[in-house]
């Protein structure tokens, strides 16, 4: 009998429903939970809906690194409503200015072999670490921290095997970004990476981090890599070698598929706009006009990450036409920049130093100027994500984008004439000052201090029992999570205002849904492939149920909203024939009768009739049981609370 890939056996270790057969449904136990500002409003509101007092799990934190911009009163009574809820469910707070929740979780938190759910969809980071890390909505995140399973289809595992070594100027971030030449945004869909083989050695846990980090523009489940020697050393330089363990796949590991990359074998890779798949190698456009340049974001924010572009900046001068800005990921990068000497290079060389959040990766600060080219370290380069609908994203490694801050122009960094930087892999001892994390304190009471902001969520009503709905918007492949609801600083201040940040949904592709939507009070969403990739936000999938979206008829969906839209009652169907797809226009109104009752009895076959045109066609309606009687209820949120009383009454 073949042994286990790790993946695997991380899913077994915390395997709490099923049997981890690739296409099966599962349930695992979950260990640590993070929310950040962004969804942690809601993952509160519903936990407290639920009617947990105290997170149940081994670990929770709340973050808060996204709604920084504080122009209004908005974020800052969000922040207010985190810490008191937090300090009164016994939940740990980072407050604001203390970092990225990925980088901080991979510094301070993170442990090989434990399960980690986070309302984030780049919570994979952790998988670095050799950890099994998931991205999942807020609702999911809630349920985790009331102590219940974690529900996900069983991935298949996808084995990639890395040899050799990386040369002088090429990094971590073209390791990521070869795959996502190879495999495209959708490669990664339903599927686990896991990193393995002799060059796995040679990465250090930051550049692992980042590697698993953007497994999430793979549209991978998650990524994780083994818990090794580098992985003990950078434990023990946080002062957490005591949580060490060997973690690695049996030596006979079969795996579901393989792919093997050979690290001596890549060269400087470049994200063109406005795709993370859209690679090309960097000597390929060489010269192009660069005038900004932004290091940082949960993917290449760390004190390797500042201290190369100290480094490199060190006695030179940013290109006159070039702004550049860089975000230290924590707290803890950020003092060990300014101890290092890195901060004052960045500074003489003239960066700008911007405060440890998410920043300008989702849009709050540092738009690009009007048609402009932004280089930037990122992971994500959608249209209009940077807050300036015409400017052109790219992403590369921190060292492709300094290349490009010394000269004005995209560079392949082997051409800068300069001998790569020697710095270590990792510190002997990083700098641990953990003043930033608030631990729940008893004395401060269980006050929830509420803003005006925060509305209570929205009841939404069950399945009715027969669904007829127009057809409100017709679109095409790769739909983003950005195109349905933009994050930004028009938007994000309103994550815990349903009703106001609702007339936002769509808004990026057409204007008028919103006010559409509300005139027809029942409607459906017609998509191509990979409907929902990008971010976890829950608000993509509740913004427009609360106008009315009832079911979401698409080619295929990206794992995490496919998931939200289930967890709110919103049916996901695919179509059987893409030629159906072809034939809807917005305008048509498509029935589904005896819906209710269809999905009651198991159908996995649905019938659309679509009485403007007057035809018919079948969509797949492929749920599982569980997610059958979450539809019928009107989410999870409801059937959770009905099993629970239901629990109560069997006490």
């Amino acid at each position: 009998m073949n042994g286990s890939p790790l993946a695997t056996r991380l899913i077994s270790a915390h395997l709490a429903f099923g049997e981890p057969r690739a296409g099966t449904e599962v349930a695992i136990r979950i260990d640590q939970a993070l929310t950040q500002d962004a969804t942690g409003t809601l993952a509160a509101l519903q936990l407290e809906a639920l009617g947990i007092e105290r997170a149940r799990c081994e670990l929770a934190v709340s973050y808060v690194d996204h709604n920084m911009l504080q122009a209004g009163p908005e974020n800052a009574d969000d922040h207010r409503f985190l810490r008191s809820f937090a300090a009164s469910h016994g939940v740990l707070f980072s407050r604001p200015g203390n970092g990225i929740c990925h980088q901080i979780h991979l510094e301070r938190f993170g442990i090989p072999g434990k399960s980690l759910l986070g309302a984030d969809s780049h919570t994979p980071t952790a998988g670095g670490l050799g950890m099994l890390a998931i991205g999942a909505g807020g609702l999911d995140v809630a349920l985790a921290m009331a102590g219940r399973p974690f529900h996900l289809t069983m991935p298949q595992i996808l084995g990639v095997t890395l040899l050799g070594r990386l040369r002088p100027w090429v990094t971590a971030k073209d390791v990521i970004l070869e795959l996502l030449r190879r495999l495209g945004t959708r490669g990664g869909i339903g599927r686990i990476i896991e990193y393995r083989g002799p060059g796995v050695a040679s990465l250090s846990v930051p550049e692992r981090a980042t590697i698993a980090n953007m497994g999430a523009e793979l549209g991978a489940t998650t990524s994780v890599f083994p818990s090794d020697e580098q992985t003990r050393r950078y434990l023990e330089a946080q002062s957490r070698g005591a949580t060490w363990q060997p973690l690695t796949a049996d030596a006979d590991a079969e795996y579901d598929e393989e792919l093997v990359l050979d690290l001596a074998e890549l060269e400087p890779l470049i994200a063109l706009a406005h795709a993370p798949d859209n690679v090309v190698p960097v000597r390929s456009v060489v010269g192009t006009p660069v005038q900004q340049v932004a290091i940082g974001s949960c993917t290449n924010s760390s004190y390797r990450d500042l201290l190369i572009a100290a480094k490199m900046l060190d006695g030179r001068t940013v290109h006159p036409d070039v702004s550049l800005v860089v975000t230290p990921g924590s707290r803890q990068a950020f003092l060990m920049a300014e101890v290092s000497g890195a901060i004052e290079n960045l500074i003489e060389a003239g960066a700008r130093i911007l405060e440890s959040a998410c920043g300008p990766c989702i849009g709050m600060g540092q738009a690009p100027a009007t048609g402009t080219v932004s280089l930037r370290s990122f992971n994500r380069n959608f249209a209009g994500r940077s807050g300036t609908a015409d400017a052109l994203v790219h992403l590369a490694s921190v060292e492709t984008c300094i290349a490009a801050a010394l000269t004005g122009a995209i560079t392949d960094p082997r051409d800068l004439g300069m001998a790569y930087p020697d710095l270590p892999a990792v510190p002997t001892r990083y700098i641990v000052d953990d003043r930033g994390i608030i631990a729940p304190d008893a004395s401060s009471g269980r006050q929830i201090v509420r803003g005006p902001n925060i509305a209570p969520l929205p009841e939404l009503d069950p399945l009715p029992a027969d669904l007829q709905g127009e057809v409100l918007l017709a679109l095409g492949d790769d739909v983003t999570t950005d195109d349905i609801l933009p994050a930004g600083t028009k938007t994000l201040p309103l994550r815990s205002n349903l009703p106001a940040i609702s007339r936002f949904a769509f808004s990026r592709l057409d204007p008028t849904f919103a006010s559409r939507a509300e005139r027809a009070g029942t409607g459906i969403v017609v998509a191509g492939s990979n409907y929902g990739q990008g971010s976890s936000r829950e608000h993509a999938a509740l913004a427009p149920r609360v106008l009315g979206i009832r079911a979401v008829i698409a080619v295929s969906f990206a794992r995490i909203h496919r998931t939200n839209l289930v967890n709110f009652g919103v049916l996901p169907l695919t179509f059987v024939s893409t030629d159906d797809r072809d034939r809807l226009t917005r305008g048509d109104v498509l029935r589904i009768a005896a819906v209710a009752a269809a999905l009651g009895a198991g159908a996995t076959l649905l019938l659309v009739e679509n009485t403007t045109r007057s035809i018919s066609f079948e969509v797949q309606c492929a749920l599982s049981d569980r997610e059958r009687a979450m539809i019928l209820a009107g989410g999870l949120l409801a059937e959770t609370k009905r099993e629970l009383a239901m629990e109560l009454v069997a006490v």
